[in-house]
């Protein structure tokens, strides 16, 4: 299957990155204000149409997706069970236990957003797919960020 280019403009400067929290360690603070906007929300972008954006998201036990920032309704569904834990912007972190057909709907007011990365801490591959729509509040960002 071919994957349309992302045609997005998105002007990253319309949001306000914030600082990454004091207490985290500096590698993780650094990665954090390199990939704040950074769109790529998956493994691997499956499909893309003039609607939706569909990403696969698959983490063997130890694996990360480094920080990245969600600004579109999206909603995600866990194809395998397991467990991960998140860094959040706020400073917050969680550890979560998934089971496989778990889903979750998210949406963002325009300007809003969510800035975050997933562990696997789990001892099996953890399977996420993702569904963007880029008919929401903010417009895509850009894929093609360097990170």
């Amino acid at each position: 299957m071919t994957v349309p280019q992302n045609t997005a403009s998105q002007d990253v400067a319309f949001y306000a990155w914030p600082a990454p929290p004091e207490a985290w360690p500096e590698p993780l603070r650094r990665e954090f204000a390199d990939r704040a906007g950074n769109g790529e929300v998956g493994s691997r972008l499956v499909s893309e149409t003039d609607r939706v954006r569909v990403w696969l998201l698959s983490l063997a036990p130890g694996e990360r997706i480094a920080f990245h920032t969600h600004v579109l309704d999206y909603f995600w569904t866990a194809v395998t069970g397991g467990r991960a834990r998140s860094h959040y912007a706020d400073g917050r972190v969680a550890e979560v236990t998934y089971a496989a057909g778990d889903t979750q709907h998210h949406r963002y007011a325009a300007g809003a957003f969510m800035i975050h990365d997933l562990e696997n801490i789990g001892d099996t591959e953890l399977v996420f797919t993702t569904v963007e729509f880029l008919d929401s509040a903010n417009p895509p960002l850009r894929l093609d960020r360097a990170a």
